[in-house]
């Protein structure tokens, strides 16, 4: 299909968003499943459930357009949510789990934020008031998510990180005790030889 102005193009910026949002509908309860933090789990939860009220947004914008919002495939979600679920494969500890978690969630956020502000920025060119208030309305969302997902960084983070030092200090406990075993055979060996 050929577009012709920016009327076309921001069409397609809405079919590309709402196939976004469609697919985050599929990853979001896995990526709530995999937290180990209920915190975590649960603002996934409640994103997801903000989600829905975004697609229906769209769906509202599209019907004010006279347009269909299906026939794209938003590759750029595809891809982000594809490395989302390759590192939710992974073997990580629950607090480092989390906090890659945390990673993935918020570069999806972030493409979100350029994608609605894209389409919002489009509807005000072209003097479309009502599709640009419901684009703001979900873009404000996008943001407070983000920024929560930041807020809960601050802690997980941490306890990634010391869960990464607890591992480093119990291998060093278990080279020293086995260093400390060593010593104690071979000063066990010298005192047999000196004895016999």
């Amino acid at each position: 299909m050929q577009l012709e102005d920016l009327q076309d193009l921001f069409v397609e910026e809405l079919k590309d968003l709402y196939s976004a949002e469609n697919q985050l509908l599929k990853a979001l309860p896995k990526m709530a499943k995999a937290a180990s933090s209920e915190e975590l789990s649960s603002a996934f939860t409640e994103h997801l459930e903000q989600t829905k009220g975004q697609v229906q947004r769209l769906e509202q914008i599209f019907e004010m357009l006279d347009e269909n919002p299906k026939g794209k495939k938003c590759v750029g979600m595809e891809g982000l949510v594809k490395e989302g679920a390759e590192m939710m494969g992974e073997d990580f500890e629950d607090e480092v789990m989390d906090a890659g978690l945390i990673g993935a969630a918020q570069r999806i956020e972030h493409y979100e934020i350029a994608a609605y502000g894209t389409a919002r920025a489009f509807a005000e060119l072209m003097g479309e008031s009502d599709q640009a208030s419901l684009l703001s309305e979900t873009l404000e969302e996008e943001k407070e998510t983000d920024q929560r997902l930041t807020q809960l960084s601050e802690q997980i983070n941490v306890e990634a990180k010391e869960q990464g030092e607890g591992d480093e200090s119990m291998e060093e406990d278990e080279e020293t005790a086995a260093s400390g075993s060593r010593k104690s055979n071979s000063s066990s060996k010298r005192k047999l030889k000196r004895a016999s």
